[in-house]
C-alpha cells in the first residue's frame, strides 16, 4: 500500500500485518487458478500497489491481477473474481466501502472461479449469525459473477481491438 493511500500515514507500509496477510491471500488465491504445472521450476510474481484505499482493497487487487495475468498470457483455469459483502443494519450489502468497513459490521470477502463456481478464498471479518450467512454469501457470489461479466467483456473487446490492428498492418 502506498503511504498516501489512506487517511492515516504509515512509515513502513510493506511490513505491516495487513499487507502481509493480503500478500499471502493473493498467493493462495492465484495458486488455485494459475496452471503452474505448465511452468515447472518457475516463479510468477504478482505485484500490486494500492494508490487509494477506500474499501475493497483485496477484491480490487484480485480483479486487477486477473486482468494483468490474462494480458501477460499466463494460462489460468478460469478468471479469478473477487467481491466483498457485508451486513449493515439488517441489510446485506455488496462491494462495501471503507466507511461501511469501519462501522464494524461483518464483512465477507469471496474470490471465485466463476465458471465452476469454485470458491478459492473465503474470508470473514467479524461474526455473522448463521441465518444471515446464506444471503450475504449469495450476494458476494453474485458480485463475483457481475465482475466476471465486466472483465470478460473488457478482455474480449481488447482482443478484438488488438486483432483488428494486426489485420491492418
Amino acid at each position: 500500500m502506498a503511504t498516501f493511500s489512506t487517511g492515516e500515514r504509515k512509515k513502513r507500509p510493506q511490513g505491516d500485518r495487513r499487507s502481509q496477510e493480503m500478500s499471502l491471500n493473493l498467493q493462495r488465491t492465484f495458486e488455485a487458478a494459475i496452471m503452474t504445472q505448465l511452468y515447472p521450476r518457475s516463479q510468477i510474481d504478482i505485484y500490486v500497489q494500492i494508490l487509494q484505499s477506500d474499501g475493497g482493497n483485496y477484491c480490487a487487487c484480485v480483479n486487477a491481477a486477473t486482468l494483468a495475468l490474462i494480458d501477460a498470457g499466463i494460462p489460468m483455469k478460469d478468471y479469478v473474481c473477487a467481491c466483498s459483502a457485508g451486513f449493515v443494519s439488517d441489510t446485506p450489502l455488496m462491494d462495501i466501502s471503507n466507511l461501511e468497513e469501519t462501522i464494524g459490521g461483518p464483512e465477507m470477502i469471496v474470490a471465485l472461479l466463476p465458471k465452476s463456481e469454485q470458491i478459492v478464498l473465503f474470508q470473514m471479518n467479524n461474526r455473522l449469525h448463521v441465518d444471515n450467512l446464506e444471503p450475504v454469501l449469495e450476494l458476494a457470489t453474485k458480485g463475483c459473477k457481475d465482475v466476471y461479466a465486466v472483465l470478460d467483456r473488457v478482455v474480449r473487446d481488447h482482443v478484438t481491438e488488438v486483432c483488428s490492428s494486426l489485420d491492418r498492418s
